[in-house]
């Protein structure tokens, strides 16, 4: 049981920890940095 007790407290610290952002969720900084990397100047850039 010592193993299975082991294995549930990381899933619960796992899924209490910040999940790091998805690529989908990043939007206008993602898209900046597309742009920057291809050399494309953006309007609304910060």
């Amino acid at each position: 049981m010592k193993s299975q007790t082991r294995f549930i407290n990381s899933v619960v610290a796992a899924s209490q920890a910040d999940a790091p952002q998805l690529p989908w969720a990043r939007g206008a900084r993602r898209a900046a940095f597309i742009a920057k990397r291809n050399g494309i100047v953006l309007k609304n850039a910060a």
